[in-house]
């Protein structure tokens, strides 16, 4: 009998009895943690972000047994919303503390706190999400719906009627904007390198195909790996103070491509071994495809990568940005020139931050393919924020030079939005700092480099250590929402602000 649920109803359900947690006497840091996870999990629930978080879960859900064409039960619906719940809860906890996958859920395990905050809290016993759920929850919801997450509760920040209990609602008259680097979680990406992440990738594959029993005709994998550590030892040792490095470096690089050439043929027979026979195995088609996968985008990026390396190093030639491979892993991470002490140039993807007076960011965006100059991501900025909170909101923009052109000069006049951004021309930067709204802007403008630091240090990580720009990208909306929290956490009530007055 098929079941009339609509897609996005959530349904109640019975939460799992909660022992009392302990009180806990002598340490100030747990308790302010404790009231803080109290006041988060109060705004979770006031701003509508755990509802409509839901109802896009099982929206989602629903979308997927369609196309499957399978008719879920109730039962099933139910499950899918209870983890939904913990889904939410568990990757705002996560990036609160800044824990890998494992260490969360051994966290998980540890603390009862952390056990009530997620709703896995039950009497009786403890059963905590795995290390492969909470990598599943934090591939829950695309990026894309995540940012409608997150735009849900600056909605209810900002409100005038202030669900969240805030003593002041979220201002927007003043924004800033900066721009900056995620770093992608790869070294960094020397050309013979390549190979040798190559030649490993591609015999641990082959060493675990025969490991389950399909083997061609080859030396043992491990003496592979063996010739390619020494191959990669003695290029490290031809720095330029040595003598005939240039001529030793060529050398080595030949006999790196020889044994790629020879890596790469064992491991293409043994792929194609797998994908023919693989029922002669324990595994499943789903786990064949996933060594399939591993081995195939190697391979495909090999004959680039070689060339790459004879170019650069024998050849002598450079080679485009745009043309270079910088991981064999990780294919969207960008050449990020940014002249700083310390980061002349970095490897990831560039992201556009936005924030308001008190800290929240009320806009971002992870840059794939193209790193745009920051001029061109101002009018982008301006339109996401309209279409969010409505024309009229923001009043005035403050930015560093990178920002300034003459066509957001314009726009700004157009829109009736003060320009706070700081002019490349020293003469007119001295004209404008007569002005006290601009002096004002750019003196706050210091705090965003430090609200920068705080996202990418404590909440993001550097580095990002996520695979994949779809993945990377969800990633960073989960983190907006969790750092928007810490800050509006923070933020005094509206009864603490009537005890002041009343005082």
């Amino acid at each position: 009998m098929k079941n009339n649920l609509p897609t996005v109803e959530i349904l109640p359900y019975q939460l799992p009895i909660c022992p009392v947690l302990p009180t806990v006497y002598g340490n100030v840091d747990y308790t302010e943690f404790e009231e803080q996870l109290n006041r988060i999990d109060e705004l979770l629930r006031a701003s509508g972000v755990e509802q409509v978080f839901v109802e896009m879960s099982l929206g989602q859900f629903y979308e997927s047994t369609r196309e499957a064409g399978i008719d879920p039960k109730i039962r099933a619906h139910l499950n899918y919303q209870k983890h939904s719940f913990r889904a939410l809860r568990c990757m705002v906890l996560m990036s609160l503390l800044g824990e890998s996958f494992r260490g969360m859920s051994r966290r998980l395990a540890e603390c009862a706190l952390f056990r009530w905050f997620c709703g896995m809290e039950e009497i009786g016993i403890v059963r905590v999400a795995s290390k492969s759920t909470l990598q599943a929850y934090a591939n829950w919801l695309p990026a894309q719906m995540m940012r409608k997450v997150v735009e849900t509760f600056l909605k209810a920040a900002c409100s005038g009627e202030q669900p969240l209990g805030l003593a002041n609602a979220m201002e927007l008259e003043c924004v800033w904007m900066d721009a900056t680097c995620v770093k992608a979680n790869i070294h960094f990406p020397v050309d013979w390198v390549l190979l040798r992440d190559a030649t490993r990738t591609l015999m641990k594959a082959t060493a675990l195909i025969r490991k389950h029993g399909l083997k061609e005709r080859m030396e043992e994998p491990s003496a592979f790996l063996s010739r390619m550590n020494r191959l990669s030892m003695a290029m490290s040792h031809c720095s330029r103070w040595v003598k005939d490095s240039r001529k030793q470096r060529k050398r080595n690089l030949r006999l790196m491509k020889r044994l790629v050439g020879v890596v790469a043929a064992h491991a293409r027979r043994h792929r194609e071994l797998l994908d023919a026979e693989w029922a002669r195995t324990d595994w499943t088609r789903k786990e064949v495809e996933q060594v399939l996968r591993r081995m195939d985008g190697v391979l495909k990026l090999l004959p680039l990568a070689k060339k790459q390396a004879h170019e650069r190093i024998i050849g002598g030639r450079p080679v485009k940005n745009e043309d270079k491979i910088l991981s064999l892993y990780e294919r969207e991470a960008q050449v990020i020139v940014r002249g700083k002490a310390g980061a002349e140039v970095e490897f990831g993807n560039e992201i556009l931050l936005a924030e308001q007076k008190d800290g929240v960011i009320v806009d971002w965006r992870l840059y794939r393919d193209e790193v745009p100059a920051d001029c061109r991501q101002l009018p982008e900025s301006l339109e996401r924020m309209e279409n969010v909170f409505g024309k009229g909101r923001v009043l005035a923009v403050g930015t560093d030079r990178g920002f300034e052109s003459s066509a957001n000069i314009n726009l700004l006049a157009e829109k009736g939005i003060y320009n706070g951004i700081c002019p490349k021309n020293p003469r007119l930067l001295r004209e404008r700092m007569k002005e006290a709204m601009f002096v004002k802007l750019q003196k706050r403008r210091g705090q965003t480099e430090a609200r920068i630091g705080i996202f990418k240090n404590v909440f993001v990580g550097r580095p990002l250590r996520v695979r994949g720009f779809v993945h990377r990208d969800a990633a960073v909306a989960w983190h907006v929402l969790t750092h928007n929290l810490w800050v509006l956490a923070r933020q005094p009530k509206t009864e603490e602000k009537e005890l002041a007055e009343a005082a």
